[in-house]
């Protein structure tokens, strides 16, 4: 109770204030000399993804007292996908801002930081990473699958493969209504392996979660004994002094990698990743992230690479399981919140069992790891394709541009019988990255325009500077640095030019020549975006690239020191 006291110039003062008022809350001096373990307070009806909170929060506190520890839980904002104006992306750093700042300001010795939805768990432990105390994650779970006429459906994937069918007319408006009540069974994350799933998976991989607690469902037993066992273990790490930097280590990065690559995950996870590594001072290396692809397959069958979802995933084992397939390939000795390393939490877990949700090593679902990076004149910072997710015949492709200026002139045109586009041109969408939008919003996904949807078409190369859910599926170049809206290549191409994909040969080339590039650039200079005010004008001030995070870049560390995946 004595960390972080206010200052009003005398410090027994401070302590002896601090203290009568907590007293007021009913507290003895006996709970106050204990360890003092916080608790991130996400809960909000705006969130359904974190519904059942309140549930965890009690079971967090459980596992403290039995510990001899003290709970304090405390509010930060919550952010959920669907509920973020414009985008949860655009108020991840608010979030992680909120976190460090609220860690740092409370007297607390460790912190369980609860999360779920997309944007929630990369925010916490970018606020975690950069306030330094002992740290440990807890994810509320994925929701449970619905069942719509005998089909088994879970959000988000099957949302997006609905919503096609509505739009191709091949449901009507009651059975587009029917299967909207079935999407999303229970309260939690999405049922696939989209953002959450995967950030939760990260989690575990990077060494910050109970061995286990990534994957069971919101509304199990499971995941509130996870809660308790994580309530003790952030007291166990009070007292070790196991704080956020021996455990986010450049070899759990390198983990957490190979885990992203090999769950087929979504590319959502790159930027975050990123994120994180550079509040701890570590700069990724998206070759080298290329390289591990080609030697760490898609082992998890989930949708939308695959077929199951994560409740299948929790009963064939969860992490555990791939962890242990993925065993030659990984960092053992980094350390975990156990206070152990991973290989040995790998040497303690229950004997592996049949099941048919992770493939072994020699039978994957695909055979590289599920996204690959693309370079080229048009993305010469880099950007991402899921080619585990990917139309096999449109990965190597050329076809002529149809480009959307930005989200609204998409919308706008887009549907029109008159748009001059076939199945085989690519679909071009500016200005939706870190600035541009703002906020990077997930419109990657650009439906296919709805003369080509009724007449049978599933699918086209899409190129854009945005993100796309990790729910969603489709031969769609993502995270195209640098943006447009700062004068990068995508914003000076028109409408007929020839793009050339190469998943293969890892490139993404606009077949315009650099002088005629340029003479555009010179006639229509690219004007970046300005706010006169507030939160946007911070974020359109320091907002980085893609390939820094998308962090705003006074929060990264002052200086990196490394570089993951290290060149081998």
């Amino acid at each position: 109770m004595s960390k972080g006291l206010t200052n009003y110039g005398d410090r027994g003062f401070s302590l002896f204030l601090r203290k009568a008022f907590i007293k007021g809350a009913g507290y003895t001096d006996s709970a106050l000399t204990r360890p003092v373990i916080g608790i991130v307070n996400t809960g909000s009806a705006y969130n359904p993804c974190h519904g059942n909170a309140p549930q965890l929060i009690e079971a967090v506190k459980r596992g403290i007292m039995l510990a001899g520890g003290l709970p304090m839980d405390f509010p930060t904002i919550s952010i959920h996908e669907s509920f973020s104006a414009p985008t949860s992306m655009y108020l991840r750093n608010l979030m992680s801002m909120d976190t460090e700042e609220m860690v740092r300001a409370q007297p607390m010795d460790a912190v369980v930081l609860i999360g779920g939805c997309d944007k929630t768990v990369p925010a916490q432990l970018m606020g975690a990473a950069s306030a330094g105390i002992p740290a440990i994650q807890l994810v509320t779970g994925a929701m449970l699958t619905g069942s719509h006429r005998s089909e088994r459906v879970g959000a988000c994937t099957d949302c997006r493969r609905y919503w096609a069918y509505y739009r191709a007319d091949q449901i009507d408006d009651q059975e587009i209504a029917d299967v909207n009540n079935q999407l999303v069974a229970s309260v939690g994350t999405c049922s696939v392996m989209g953002t959450a799933s995967t950030m939760a998976c990260i989690a575990e991989a990077l060494g910050m979660m109970v061995p286990g607690g990534a994957s069971a469902p919101a509304v199990t037993a499971d995941r509130i004994r996870i809660a308790e066992q994580t309530g003790t273990l952030a007291v166990q790490m009070s007292k070790d002094r196991l704080t956020i930097d021996k455990v986010l280590t450049a070899e759990a990065f390198e983990n957490a990698m190979r885990v992203l690559l090999a769950i087929g995950g979504s590319t959502n996870g790159i930027i975050h990743l990123t994120a994180i590594a550079g509040r701890m001072g570590f700069e990724v290396d998206l070759e080298a992230l290329d390289r591990f692809g080609a030697e760490t397959p898609v082992l998890v069958d989930l949708k939308p690479s695959g077929q199951h979802y994560m409740e299948d995933f929790h009963k064939a084992g969860g992490m555990i399981t791939l962890l242990r397939e993925l065993k030659p390939l990984l960092h053992l000795n980094a350390m975990t919140v156990t206070g152990r390393t991973l290989g040995e939490e790998l040497d303690a877990a229950s004997a592996p069992f049949k099941q048919d949700v992770v493939r072994p090593f020699n039978n994957p679902i695909y055979p590289q790891g599920g996204i690959a990076v693309l370079r080229g004149n048009l993305a010469p910072g880099g950007a991402i394709i899921k080619q585990s997710a990917a139309a096999p015949e449109l990965m190597e492709h050329e076809g002529r541009a149809v480009v959307f200026e930005d989200a609204e002139d998409m919308v706008t045109r887009l549907d029109d019988p008159d748009l001059d586009v076939n199945a085989d041109d690519v679909l071009v969408l500016k200005r939706i990255g870190p600035k541009g939008a703002p906020g990077m919003p997930e419109a990657g996904y650009i439906p296919i325009p709805m003369k080509l949807a009724r007449a049978g078409v599933k699918d086209m190369v899409r190129i854009s500077d945005g993100r796309m859910s990790g729910t969603a599926a489709g031969t769609i170049v993502l995270h195209v640095t640098p943006e447009a809206a700062v004068g990068g290549p995508l914003a000076y191409v028109q409408n007929g030019d020839r793009i050339r994909l190469s998943v293969k040969n890892r490139e993404i080339a606009l077949l315009v020549s650099a002088e005629e590039l340029a003479e555009r650039a010179r006639v229509a200079p690219v004007v970046e975006p300005t706010a006169d005010r507030g939160y946007r004008k911070l974020f359109l001030t320091t907002v980085t690239q893609a390939d820094e995070g998308v962090d705003f870049d006074f929060l990264r560390a002052a200086t990196m020191t490394g570089t993951v995946p290290r060149t081998k």
